[in-house]
């Protein structure tokens, strides 16, 4: 049996404008500078905690709380405002499933949003786990979430793949003992993840089929 585990954000879809949008809201709120959308590439990946701590101002890190409320606030109605699916992402998803490779998805992304952006833009594909983050279980690059997600499955030998587009993901499969591959499509730079490790990187959705199947 296979198993593709997928990340979210960077992944699967451009889910960076909102998040910017969000995190941009809290900082208005508090009078604090806002960021461009690229700034937030380099903050996203390990939790929403972690976001609004690097987007706050070197003098103001002890405010994530205040900033991580404001942001939640704004990201639970506005999650889906211009989140979409990388092109070809469902194809690809669809020739694994076809296949018989078991689908998951293991994000820092809190839990909720999530499941509710992965269900809404992505109907059609049975997934068998879909976990985000949460206060029981640590951030990637730990890789109890891997973990969790395979006790889901039968019993028996397994392949495992983890696909990402950050460093987080590729040291999250290495932690796991499990393969990976980088999504070059992503947030972060291909140099990244192959300084990670990455067993592949994807320059297409395309790809991660033929690797996995191959």
């Amino acid at each position: 049996m296979i198993t593709a585990i997928f990340d979210l954000d960077g992944t699967i879809a451009d889910t960076i404008a909102d998040l910017s949008d969000a995190t941009n809201y809290g900082l208005r709120q508090l009078g604090f500078p806002e960021h461009p959308y690229e700034s937030y590439k380099l903050f996203v990946g390990n939790g929403v905690q972690k976001l609004c701590y690097r987007a706050l101002p070197e003098d103001k890190k002890d405010m994530a709380n205040e900033l991580l409320a404001l942001f939640t606030e704004y990201y639970s109605v506005h999650y889906l405002d211009k989140t979409q699916l990388y092109p070809g992402i469902r194809e690809a998803m669809e020739k694994l499933s076809s296949s018989g490779v078991k689908i998951a998805a293991a994000t820092n992304k809190p839990h909720e949003p999530a499941e509710k952006i992965i269900r809404t833009l992505l109907p059609e594909i049975s997934f068998v786990k879909i976990l985000g983050g949460c206060s029981e279980r640590p951030k990637k690059p730990d890789p109890q979430i891997i973990f969790d997600i395979l006790k889901e499955l039968p019993d028996g030998s397994n392949q495992v793949f983890m696909i990402g587009d950050s460093n987080v993901d590729i040291l999250t499969a290495k932690n796991a003992g499990i393969s990976s591959i980088g999504c070059s499509w992503g947030f972060r730079s291909v140099q990244e993840l192959s300084n990670a490790g990455a067993d592949f990187i994807a320059d297409k959705p395309a790809d991660i089929p033929d690797f996995i199947l191959d």
